[in-house]
């Protein structure tokens, strides 16, 4: 008879998210300068492409995909103007390293990242939020350089 193994299932800290830019250490930003909506980010592409053949696959691991992080600044702290005057001077960023809302999964660390968009949002009085869209590369697949 199976039963319960009662894996506790851990826990979420709303204020853990934040960004890290090694370059640029006065854009970090962390949960007090960030909305509601946190901080995401998402994988763009297969990390591994499947080409056909006659009669099944071969796989073709790719070294890096992109992806987009995005987050939520408030408008009504000078973060997210730092970001504006950023755009404004050069958008290329370098890396960064988000950090998530759970301890045992690990930081993510993205290269060439680029500032690719700002949205300061509504100026009616009722939304203090401004989105922030950066695009990077995530390597996978690293064992591909290990030469046989």
């Amino acid at each position: 008879m199976a039963t319960n193994p009662m894996i506790p299932q851990g826990v979420l800290n709303r204020v853990r998210p934040n960004i890290v830019f090694p370059s640029f250490p006065g854009l970090n930003v962390t949960a007090p300068y960030m909305g509601r909506q946190m901080a995401r980010i998402e994988f763009e592409g297969s990390f591994v492409t499947k080409i056909p053949t006659g009669t099944g696959s071969v796989n073709s691991p790719e070294p890096f995909v992109f992806a987009t992080v995005t987050v939520e600044l408030l408008r009504t702290q000078a973060l997210s103007s730092n970001w504006l005057a950023q755009i404004q001077d050069n958008s290329n960023i370098g890396s960064l390293t988000i950090h998530s809302d759970a301890a045992p999964f690990q930081p993510i660390a993205l290269a060439n990242v680029t500032a690719n968009m700002l949205n300061p949002g509504p100026f009616d009085g009722s939304n203090p939020g401004v989105t922030l869209s950066l695009r990077g590369e995530f390597y996978v697949n690293n064992n591909l350089w290990t030469y046989a």
